[in-house]
Protein backbone atom coordinates (compact mmCIF):
# COMPACT_ATOMS: atom_id res chain seq x y z
CA UNK A 1 0.00 0.00 0.00
CA UNK A 2 3.31 2.57 0.65
CA UNK A 3 4.82 1.57 -2.43
CA UNK A 4 0.97 2.47 -4.41
CA UNK A 5 0.81 5.94 -2.44
CA UNK A 6 3.97 6.72 -3.09
CA UNK A 7 3.98 5.64 -6.82
CA UNK A 8 0.72 8.27 -6.76
CA UNK A 9 2.17 11.28 -5.27
CA UNK A 10 5.45 11.37 -7.30
CA UNK A 11 2.85 11.06 -10.29
CA UNK A 12 1.18 14.03 -9.28
CA UNK A 13 3.81 15.52 -8.40
CA UNK A 14 5.20 15.33 -11.89
CA UNK A 15 1.68 16.23 -13.38
CA UNK A 16 1.88 19.72 -11.19
CA UNK A 17 5.54 20.59 -12.47
CA UNK A 18 4.20 19.92 -16.54
CA UNK A 19 1.26 21.97 -16.00
CA UNK A 20 3.46 24.72 -14.14
CA UNK A 21 6.18 24.77 -17.02
CA UNK A 22 3.39 24.93 -19.21
CA UNK A 23 1.78 27.84 -17.57
CA UNK A 24 5.17 29.63 -17.69
CA UNK A 25 5.27 29.17 -21.04
CA UNK A 26 1.98 30.11 -22.01
CA UNK A 27 2.83 33.77 -19.94
CA UNK A 28 5.85 33.54 -21.66
CA UNK A 29 4.25 33.78 -25.05
CA UNK A 30 1.68 36.32 -23.69
CA UNK A 31 4.28 38.69 -22.63
CA UNK A 32 6.52 38.55 -25.48
CA UNK A 33 3.51 39.05 -27.92
CA UNK A 34 4.84 42.87 -29.36
CA UNK A 35 8.08 40.90 -30.38
CA UNK A 36 7.89 41.31 -34.66
CA UNK A 37 7.30 38.84 -37.19
CA UNK A 38 10.52 37.74 -38.33
CA UNK A 39 11.56 38.42 -41.96
CA UNK A 40 10.60 35.89 -44.90
CA UNK A 41 13.19 33.63 -46.24
CA UNK A 42 13.99 35.33 -49.43
CA UNK A 43 12.98 32.99 -52.61
CA UNK A 44 16.13 32.73 -53.93
CA UNK A 45 19.50 33.39 -51.98
CA UNK A 46 22.76 34.24 -53.15
CA UNK A 47 25.91 31.99 -52.96
CA UNK A 48 26.47 30.26 -49.91
CA UNK A 49 29.50 32.54 -48.08
CA UNK A 50 30.10 29.27 -45.27
CA UNK A 51 27.59 27.10 -44.12
CA UNK A 52 27.91 23.99 -41.28
CA UNK A 53 25.46 21.62 -39.22
CA UNK A 54 25.06 22.27 -35.11
CA UNK A 55 22.27 23.08 -32.86
CA UNK A 56 20.49 25.85 -32.63
CA UNK A 57 20.67 26.49 -28.87
CA UNK A 58 18.11 29.92 -28.99
CA UNK A 59 17.03 33.28 -29.29
CA UNK A 60 17.16 35.48 -26.28
CA UNK A 61 16.52 39.35 -25.07
CA UNK A 62 20.18 40.47 -25.72
CA UNK A 63 22.07 41.01 -23.29
CA UNK A 64 19.99 38.79 -21.09
CA UNK A 65 21.69 35.41 -21.72
CA UNK A 66 18.68 33.40 -19.49
CA UNK A 67 15.40 35.30 -21.13
CA UNK A 68 14.78 32.85 -23.52
CA UNK A 69 12.14 34.35 -26.57
CA UNK A 70 9.14 31.96 -27.03
CA UNK A 71 7.73 33.58 -29.64
CA UNK A 72 8.26 32.04 -33.09
CA UNK A 73 9.66 28.97 -31.83
CA UNK A 74 12.78 30.88 -31.02
CA UNK A 75 13.26 29.59 -28.07
CA UNK A 76 13.23 26.42 -29.45
CA UNK A 77 16.58 24.17 -29.19
CA UNK A 78 16.80 22.05 -32.37
CA UNK A 79 19.18 20.53 -35.03
CA UNK A 80 20.39 22.86 -37.71
CA UNK A 81 22.44 24.42 -40.61
CA UNK A 82 23.61 27.75 -40.23
CA UNK A 83 24.23 29.11 -43.61
CA UNK A 84 25.80 32.56 -44.17
CA UNK A 85 24.82 34.30 -47.48
CA UNK A 86 25.60 37.77 -49.03
CA UNK A 87 21.85 38.65 -48.23
CA UNK A 88 22.13 37.18 -44.63
CA UNK A 89 22.12 34.02 -42.13
CA UNK A 90 19.86 31.30 -42.56
CA UNK A 91 19.26 29.18 -39.58
CA UNK A 92 17.71 25.61 -41.10
CA UNK A 93 16.02 23.93 -37.85
CA UNK A 94 14.70 20.68 -38.25
CA UNK A 95 11.52 20.30 -36.70
CA UNK A 96 10.99 24.29 -36.06
CA UNK A 97 10.59 26.59 -39.05
CA UNK A 98 13.40 28.17 -40.90
CA UNK A 99 15.23 31.83 -39.62
CA UNK A 100 16.59 34.19 -41.61
CA UNK A 101 18.40 37.46 -40.57
CA UNK A 102 19.27 39.51 -43.40
CA UNK A 103 22.60 41.43 -43.61
CA UNK A 104 21.36 44.83 -42.48
CA UNK A 105 20.12 43.69 -38.90
CA UNK A 106 22.92 41.72 -37.97
CA UNK A 107 24.42 44.21 -35.13
CA UNK A 108 27.47 41.71 -33.80
CA UNK A 109 28.77 38.03 -33.54
CA UNK A 110 30.87 36.56 -30.93
CA UNK A 111 31.55 33.28 -28.53
CA UNK A 112 30.18 32.55 -25.65
CA UNK A 113 30.43 29.29 -23.27
CA UNK A 114 26.88 29.21 -22.65
CA UNK A 115 23.01 30.71 -23.04
CA UNK A 116 19.35 29.48 -21.99
CA UNK A 117 20.28 26.11 -20.51
CA UNK A 118 23.36 25.60 -22.96
CA UNK A 119 26.84 25.59 -21.71
CA UNK A 120 30.11 24.17 -23.55
CA UNK A 121 33.78 25.11 -23.58
CA UNK A 122 35.06 28.66 -23.22
CA UNK A 123 34.24 30.13 -26.80
CA UNK A 124 32.44 27.20 -27.51
CA UNK A 125 29.30 29.02 -29.13
CA UNK A 126 28.62 31.33 -31.58
CA UNK A 127 26.07 34.56 -30.94
CA UNK A 128 24.51 36.31 -33.24
CA UNK A 129 23.18 39.53 -32.31
CA UNK A 130 20.78 41.04 -34.15
CA UNK A 131 17.50 43.65 -34.60
CA UNK A 132 13.34 41.67 -34.88
CA UNK A 133 11.75 45.58 -35.29
CA UNK A 134 12.80 47.32 -32.64
CA UNK A 135 14.03 44.83 -30.31
CA UNK A 136 17.74 43.46 -30.26
CA UNK A 137 18.08 39.66 -29.82
CA UNK A 138 21.20 37.22 -29.29
CA UNK A 139 20.65 33.70 -31.04
CA UNK A 140 23.20 31.09 -30.33
CA UNK A 141 25.25 28.70 -32.45
CA UNK A 142 26.95 25.66 -31.49
CA UNK A 143 28.99 24.28 -34.65
CA UNK A 144 29.12 20.06 -34.93
CA UNK A 145 32.51 20.02 -36.07
CA UNK A 146 35.05 22.58 -33.80
CA UNK A 147 36.62 23.34 -37.06
CA UNK A 148 33.75 25.05 -38.65
CA UNK A 149 33.34 27.60 -35.53
CA UNK A 150 36.25 29.87 -37.16
CA UNK A 151 35.48 30.26 -41.04
CA UNK A 152 32.21 31.10 -39.75
CA UNK A 153 33.30 33.53 -37.66
CA UNK A 154 35.34 35.21 -39.44
CA UNK A 155 32.44 35.10 -42.41
CA UNK A 156 30.07 36.72 -40.51
CA UNK A 157 32.13 39.21 -39.13
CA UNK A 158 32.89 40.20 -42.61
CA UNK A 159 29.56 40.45 -43.34
CA UNK A 160 28.20 42.33 -40.41
CA UNK A 161 31.08 44.82 -41.81
CA UNK A 162 30.37 44.90 -45.49
CA UNK A 163 26.10 45.67 -44.71
CA UNK A 164 24.41 48.28 -44.45
CA UNK A 165 23.29 48.79 -40.57
CA UNK A 166 19.60 48.85 -40.33
CA UNK A 167 19.78 52.14 -38.61
CA UNK A 168 21.54 53.98 -41.42
CA UNK A 169 19.23 52.73 -43.68
CA UNK A 170 15.94 54.09 -41.24
CA UNK A 171 17.48 57.54 -41.28
CA UNK A 172 18.66 57.21 -37.48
Amino acid sequence: MVKELSLLFTLVLIGVALVLIWIGWRNRLRRQADVDPLPAVPAELGGTLAAAEGQYVASTTAGDWLDRIAVHQLGLRTNAELSVHPEGVLFDRSGAAPVFIPAASLTGVRQESGMAGKFVEKDGLLVLSWMLGAKELDTGFRTRRAEDKALLLSTLQDLISAAPQAEADSGK
